[in-house]
């Protein structure tokens, strides 16, 4: 059981589809959903939640974008190891794919919507469940 996941996406149609199938799975305890990039990171800058399992992130966000999120997590100093990060995205640029490889604390590049079998690969290759 996984007791907490993030979902950061500007998208209010994909975090409603998103949180049915991470629900669905039986597998998630909370799902806490983010509109706003900077507002994940506030909150979890501020709280410094151990509990958090997953990280589902959007690349294309206005205000800030999946690779600023990245980029402002090292910054602050929040502890890798504690959360596995997804990027989950429309994007097919290879470009995206690549980039988002290039960050060590990024274990996974899924394309949208999020399925409960992609969901449960995530699980099954980077989580102790």
């Amino acid at each position: 059981m996984l007791r907490r996941v993030l979902l950061i996406d500007d998208n209010s149609a994909d975090n409603f589809l998103h949180r049915l199938v991470l629900e669905g799975t039986g597998m998630v305890e909370e799902v806490l959903t983010f509109q706003y990039a900077e507002e994940a990171l506030d909150f979890l800058k501020t709280n410094r939640p151990t509990d958090i399992a997953l990280i589902l992130l959007d690349i294309n966000m206005p205000r800030m974008n999946g690779f600023e999120f990245l980029e402002a997590y090292q910054e602050a100093g929040l502890d890798p190891s504690r959360s596995v990060i997804v990027m989950l995205t429309t994007s097919l640029n290879p470009n995206d794919m690549e980039r988002a490889h290039s960050y060590s604390i990024v274990k996974a590049f899924l394309n949208k919507p999020l399925t409960e079998d992609r969901f449960l690969e995530v699980v099954n290759e980077h989580l102790d469940s």
